[in-house]
């Protein structure tokens, strides 16, 4: 791990804000690349005033976006007649897909915000919302709130402990537990909206 961050540092030094957004590119995307290492150490950097702060929150967003927009069309214009055709053996039937759409129609603006903001789930929370053709535009706004919530947050991690990888993933956990909090709340007020616009209805 310490090699990683090393190789990181140095890629990101010399790459700049591209780096940062291609490798959150692949972290994003179906690529088992984890963002604590990529952002972290670019915060590091901009403490040393080798970059700035808001370039690396607005370059690792993008990068974001771009990976989710890359699953998106993957599952938007691939993922239903390959489900269709061999989604049996994985028991995926025609009446599943159909509640994953309607699910996505009621729901997705939600489910992509908060998938942004959960770990391993961040990196696949696009795929239902491209089987569901989901709006393109509120489909970027909500991965964009996502992540740069996450991103601001690892950001940040680095900018106070540097490249110490044993505090970013303690701060990082730390961290987790506060969105799963936060979460939490989000989902109580989005429920007790929907109930009370229901009843309302």
């Amino acid at each position: 791990m310490e090699t990683i961050v090393v190789w990181l540092v140095d890629t990101i030094g010399r790459l700049g804000y591209a780096g940062i957004m291609g490798l959150m590119f692949l972290e994003s995307s179906f690529f088992p690349f984890p963002s604590e290492v990529v952002i972290p150490p670019a915060g590091y950097l901009a403490a040393r005033a080798e970059m700035n702060i808001f370039g690396v929150i607005i370059s690792g967003t993008l990068g974001s976006l771009s990976g989710a927009l890359f699953n998106y069309f993957i599952a938007y214009y691939l993922g239903r007649p390959f489900l269709m055709r061999y989604g049996k053996y994985l028991f995926l039937t025609r009446d599943r897909l159909d509640k994953v759409d309607v699910f996505f129609r009621n729901h997705g603006e939600i489910s992509t915000f908060i998938g942004r903001l959960i770990t391993v789930i961040r990196q696949y929370i696009s795929f239902p919302a491209g089987l569901a053709k989901m709006n393109l535009l509120k489909f970027c706004i909500y991965t964009m709130l996502g992540a740069g919530i996450w991103v601001s947050i690892l950001a940040y991690i680095g900018y106070i402990v540097g490249n110490n990888m044993t505090l970013v993933r303690q701060y990082s956990r730390e961290a987790g537990i506060f969105l799963g909090i936060f979460i939490i709340f989000i989902v109580l007020i989005y429920c007790y909206f929907r109930i009370h616009r229901r009843r309302a209805s």
